[in-house]
Formats: C-alpha cells, structure tokens, sequence
C-alpha cells in the first residue's frame, strides 16, 4: 500500500526517467555504439538509481508513519510535528498550526459562553422561583386574589422574555428589521402590560407623550423599553413616582426609587453585575441592563444612566443617531 503510494507520488519524475532512457537508446542505436559500453552504464545508472528510490521510500515510509500516529492525537491543542523536508511542507504545517490555533480560540470561546450561559441560568432558575412561589401562595387563598397573581404572571413572564432574549442576542439567525416605529405606540404598549404592577405597587406613571417616529426595530427596542420600566417599578417603592418623556431627541424614564450607588454605576452594563441594591434585595439576574446595552449597540442607539442613592435614576435613550449601514 505503502509502495503503491510512493510510486504514484512518483509517476511523473518516474515517466520522465523512461524518456530519457528512450531518448538515450536511440541515439546509441543510430551511432552504432558498442552495446556493452551502454549496458554497463546503463546498469550503473540503474542501481543508483534504485538506491535512491529506496532511500526516498523509506523517508516517505518513516514520515507516512509518523503523521499516522499524529492524526491519533488530533484533539490534543498543539501538535508537535515533524521538522519540514522542503518549502511546500513548511506552508503545509504553517496552514495547519494556523486552523489549530483558529479551532482552540473557538473552543475557547465557546467553553466562556457554555460557562456563561451556565451561571446565567442558574440564576436565572433561582430567581424565577421566587414568584412561582409567591404565585403558589396566593392559589392557595379561597378565594386567590387574581391582581396579586396577575402581578406573579407577569413577573414569570418577564423572566421568560429576558432569557429568550439572552439567547436570540447572539443568534446567528436573529435578524434587525428597521423601519419607522411610533414611539408613542411602543411605549403605550409597555405601560400596558406593567399596569397591574403600577396599580399593585401604588406608584405613580406620568407619561408624556413624545410625538415622535423613530427608525429602529420595534420588537429589540420594545424589549429595551420594557426592561427599562421594570427596573424602575423594581426599585421604587410604593408611593414612588416613574415619568417617561421626551427630551428632543432622546427617550428618559426617570423614577424616585432607591438609586445606584456611585462606586456601582460604572460597571451596571456588565454581564452578572447586581450591585448593592441587587444583592441586598435578591433581585437582580444583573443581565437585564446587560442586554439593554447590547441591543442598542445593534441598534445604533445610545443608552446612559444616571442616578443618586435615596433620589432615584434618570435612564436616557438617546434615538438621535442614523441607522448603520447593514452589509
């Protein structure tokens, strides 16, 4: 198999060696040459011949085997490989430790974000329990106050939205459809949907309408909108007042919660960062701004927050910026 192989790895250099020695016998024959004096050299030239043919064999043979017992050891981060013969071997191996060190980057990769995803959801699962546990209370009145289930429901809900958000993100099949979209409408849609919470929690919404269209995906900046007014109905406590208005070309929601603390506000677009209210609380996933930040990079938006701790947080989305040119 081996041979085989070798001689077809051979074949041209192989049929070139025939030609000449063709081409040679002819022109002994048509110069009447003594046949002895041509066998004789033709011999040498044999046996040197397959000297070196054997010599090459066992070197194609010996490397054969050698790369032979390296493919065994493929899944091994680096491999060490043989000192190349020639040039072409150099660019080979050159190639191959490129794709080796492309491949362990992306396995890399992907470990951090199996590892990533793994924390997430355990948090996520711990945090999800708690209003299906609240919700499991409440069943058990007679008869179960449907507004406080209501507010568990939408609580779940909330926790669903934000995972499948976590996921869709960074999907490679997530598209961004941009087109003009009432801000108005979008907001009005969110308020809905935390109106039982507003009403539960006895906090006060005052919206003002922007008037404005703006160009961006209504769905991800929908989702932003929605974190946005559940962080504020999160921290704010009853009697609290959460206002959502325009201000030129930027979208505020500013609430009279808790606040943030100085030392924490750098880092709350960080994946995993609760800070102190999240922690002292257990309310926090902290991947909701986290995902906020993301989706309007996508979108081109620009997203900034600032707050005091017993005053509240005033949350900027600014809208004024174009929309990136999508190859």
């Amino acid at each position: 198999m081996e041979l085989l192989a070798y001689l077809k790895r051979q074949r041209l250099l192989l049929v070139l060696l025939a030609g000449i020695a063709a081409v040679f016998a002819a022109v002994f024959s048509l110069y009447d040459l003594p046949l002895e004096a041509v066998g004789y050299g033709a011999l040498l030239c044999l046996v040197l011949g397959a000297v070196l043919f054997i010599l090459g064999f066992r070197r194609f043979r010996s490397r054969h085997r050698e790369l032979r017992q390296l493919l065994d050891r493929a899944e091994e981060p680096v491999l060490p490989l043989p000192l190349a013969g020639d040039l072409l071997e150099e660019d080979y191996q050159a190639l191959l430790t490129a794709v080796a060190a492309h491949r362990t980057r992306l396995l890399a990769r992907e470990r951090d974000k199996l590892e990533d995803m793994t924390d997430y959801y355990t948090l996520w699962a711990h945090q999800i329990k708690t209003p299906m546990a609240a919700a499991g209370l409440l069943l058990q009145e007679d008869p179960p106050p449907r507004e406080q289930l209501e507010a568990e429901l939408l609580k779940i809900g909330q926790y669903v939205d934000m995972v499948l958000g976590y996921l869709r993100l960074d999907s490679d099949s997530t598209d961004y459809v941009f087109q003009d979209t009432d801000l108005d409408a979008l907001i009005r849609q969110g308020i809905r949907k935390f109106a039982r919470l507003f009403i539960l929690k006895h906090i006060t919404l005052d919206f003002r309408e922007t008037g404005r269209t703006v160009l961006t995906d209504g769905k991800w900046l929908s989702f932003v909108v929605e974190q946005l007014l559940s962080n504020a109905l999160k921290y704010t406590p009853a009697g609290g007042t959460v206002r959502i208005y325009g201000d030129g070309e930027t979208l505020v929601v500013a609430d009279t919660g808790i606040g943030i603390r100085e030392e924490d506000l750098p880092r709350i677009f960080e994946k995993g960062f609760t800070g102190y209210n999240g922690r002292a609380g257990q309310k926090s996933t902290g991947i909701g701004l986290y995902l906020c930040r993301r989706v309007t990079e996508k979108l081109n938006h620009d997203l900034t927050i600032v707050s005091r701790p017993g005053q509240g947080t005033i949350v900027r989305l600014d809208l004024s910026r174009t929309m990136r040119t999508m190859e």
